[in-house]
């Protein structure tokens, strides 16, 4: 699958030495007007931009140039008008005469417009229960951390904190009210008469490791029961309101179950999960002066992407150990971002930025010959400024186009006249379009990549999160040519990541019943071309999607010291290019809850630092395939790494719920 960086529209970020024309002498000093505001989420902003020389004196001089980064969270046009996208730091930028000046827009987050309150089971006198209260601005992104006010009526059935911790007082229905900012959200709550004279936790003992989920279940009078209360001991594990049990790390714990004034326990001894083993290098391709991106294993050849050369690279695999270098194709783009090749071999999907005429799009390659490709057709008729991502499914390509933040159906059956036959984008009423046709994107909205599979369509919709799309699965009645909103979960990034980043949902990929969508989380502005180690966060989101229409947030793998890149999952194992913390190995067997990295299902990891690497001793890992027994990692900085994965000695260590005899 296509998972690649934002790349693109970093590079048209303007700089002082980009080739802007100077009509008169240049400036000591570019001063903006205001050089420091505060704005909110929508607002537009007019900013002005003064030259001066050494002496202090103005110059009468223009901008030649206006711009806003990070991308995602405002944009200006050519006359200084700048308008705000999202919460974060913005820096506006105007270049005259060759000096660039600066301003700093700090963008509060909006305000909570609406609350979920989660009805509590029902409830019996004495019993307690902390309610949830979920907040969202208008734009549908969580809040966390907010204030939140409580209110019950009536207070002879059951009151409630300052904590949102609901007590019930008498039989009887009550209605609670959450409200935060200008949101309100109620629930019902119900009190029943308490007949359970005993109550019982099973299983009473349990052995796991880290990371299973064990599940409990209450019974009253040795019927089941789905009102009880659930609580933990000790601050690594946790236990939902649904009885599952998950521990971070090795430990006793107990697990207390209440209901009303009847108490039950069950104990439970978790063990390491002891998974790691070592990856083993098999090969590399040679070193080279390009950087290399996208990588796709087929047969027995390799093709990888670069950044900056324009140039497809082909090897030939069939002795793995030694990657022998056998075809290039050159091509007019700055980057060549993105690489995949069809089912049955027979054809390959190229993506294009930056290229020199203004026509970018995708190419489509004659694989008949994989050791040496051709040119079979391009397509850039609805989308020249630009290519990220695309996923081929059957004889369709989905594309993300860099230029209005859609995605397009590319019917490609006949490989020499590809035609647009679908186009989706999630809906921007106010989006403004910034840059000319090289450059252009639609301020606010950035699609970067798309997953196929059953029928469905996954994409990571940066600061919009994961959408989830129908083309052909039935469950909207969607097509190719038709796609249709199944549902979409948004994150809070500028909770995750602070100001100042670039950020949003990145990578995506579909296993059982899971989407893992990764963060890719760079610096507002940075040069790629530079030898400089770039500075990244970004973690991996887990979400449940077995009721696709409610798509829920389960687990999270992060790895403190990197950044989340692409990934790749087949027989419960992800492997993964974690960027400066080189390649990852994560065992995502069974179900998913909590945190995958201090669970310890991190299985294995490779450091794909060269000394003689583009960016010397750094790795910069891209990503991962498993391919005919072997996992091919692609580093930025370090080329193609060939390892192989051993198999897992057995494990005899207990794993679910057994409970003692």
């Amino acid at each position: 699958m296509r998972l690649p960086l934002v790349i693109g529209l970093l590079l048209c970020i303007p700089t002082a030495t980009s080739g802007q024309t100077s009509d008169g002498p240049r400036p000591d000093r570019v001063q903006l007007t205001p050089a420091v505001v505060e704005a909110e989420v929508g607002q537009t902003l007019r900013f002005s931009a003064e030259a001066f020389d050494a002496s202090g004196a103005r110059l009468d001089a223009k901008p030649s140039s206006w711009f806003a980064a990070p991308f995602d969270v405002g944009g200006s046009d050519q006359e200084g008008l700048v308008t705000t996208f999202a919460p974060g730091e913005l820096r506006v930028g105007a270049i005259v005469n060759g000096k660039t000046g600066w301003a700093t827009v700090r963008i509060k987050p909006q305000q909570v417009a609406s609350v979920a309150v989660s009805p509590p089971p029902a409830l019996v006198p004495g019993a307690t229960a902390r309610l949830d209260a979920r907040t969202f601005t208008k734009d549908g992104i969580p809040r966390h951390g907010v204030p939140v006010a409580w209110s019950i009526a009536p207070a002879s059935v059951a009151t409630v904190d300052r904590a949102g911790v609901i007590t019930a007082i008498a039989p009887g229905t009550a209605t609670v009210k959450a409200t935060s900012d200008a949101g309100v959200g109620t629930a019902k709550v119900t009190v029943a008469a308490n007949t359970v004279r005993a109550l019982a936790v099973e299983p009473r003992f349990t052995q796991a490791r880290t990371g299973d989920v064990v599940r409990l279940a209450a019974s009253g009078d040795r019927k089941p029961l789905a009102a009880v209360q659930w609580s933990v001991s000790g601050g690594a594990a946790t236990i939902d309101p649904d009885g599952g049990f998950v521990a971070e790390r090795p430990g006793n714990y107990l697990v207390t179950a209440t209901y009303g004034t009847r108490v039950a326990t069950a104990s439970i001894l978790v063990d390491a999960r002891t998974v790691q083993r070592p990856l083993e290098l098999v090969g590399r391709t040679p070193l080279e002066e390009f950087q290399v991106l996208e990588q796709w294993v087929f047969g027995k050849h390799l093709y990888v992407t670069s950044a900056l050369s324009g140039k497809l690279w082909v090897y030939d695999i069939t002795n793995p150990s030694s990657p022998l270098k056998v075809d290039s194709l050159s091509f007019d783009a700055r980057i060549l971002n993105d690489v995949s090749v069809s089912a049955d071999g027979t054809f390959g999907v190229l993506t294009r930025e930056g290229a020199s005429n203004r026509k970018n799009g995708i190419v489509l390659l004659d694989t008949s010959d994989p050791a040496h490709p051709k040119v079979a057709s391009e397509y850039t008729e609805t989308v020249s400024g630009g290519v990220h991502s695309a996923y081929i499914d059957g004889r369709y390509v989905y594309l993300t186009d860099d230029a209005t933040g859609s995605m397009r159906v590319i019917d490609v059956k006949d490989l020499k006249a590809p035609k647009e036959v679908g186009r989706w984008e999630v809906p921007k009423p106010d989006a403004k379009v910034y840059g000319d046709e090289q450059g252009r994107q639609t301020g606010g909205r950035y699609l970067h990549d798309v997953q196929v599979k059953d029928g469905l369509l996954y994409a990571g919709y940066w600061r919009d999160g994961l959408v989830i799309l129908d083309v052909g699965n039935g469950i909207k009645g969607g097509s190719p040519e038709s796609p249709k909103l199944v549902s979409q979960v948004k994150f809070n990034y500028h909770e995750l990541y602070g100001p100042g980043w670039l950020a949003g949902a990145h990578a995506v990929y579909r296993y059982k019943q899971y989407v893992f969508v990764g963060d890719e989380v760079f610096p507002a502005t940075f040069d790629l071309s530079s030898r400089d180690v770039i500075p990244v966060k970004g973690i991996v989101h887990v979400v449940d999607v077995s009721d696709l229409e409610h798509p829920k947030p389960v687990a999270t793998y992060e790895v403190p010291e990197g950044g989340a890149h692409n990934m790749w999952v087949v027989d419960d194992v992800m492997y993964m290019g974690y960027y400066n913390a080189g390649a990852r190995v994560v065992d995502v067997s069974g179900e998913l809850r909590g945190d995958l990295y201090t669970q310890g299902r991190e299985i294995a990891k490779l450091w794909t630092g060269d000394p003689k690497g583009f960016r010397p001793n750094s790795p910069f890992a891209w990503g991962a395939q498993p391919h005919n027994g072997l996992v091919y990692f692609n580093d930025i900085n370090s080329g193609v790494w060939v390892t192989r994965l051993p198999p897992a000695a057995k494990d005899v260590t207990p794993k679910h719920t057994t409970a003692a005899k």
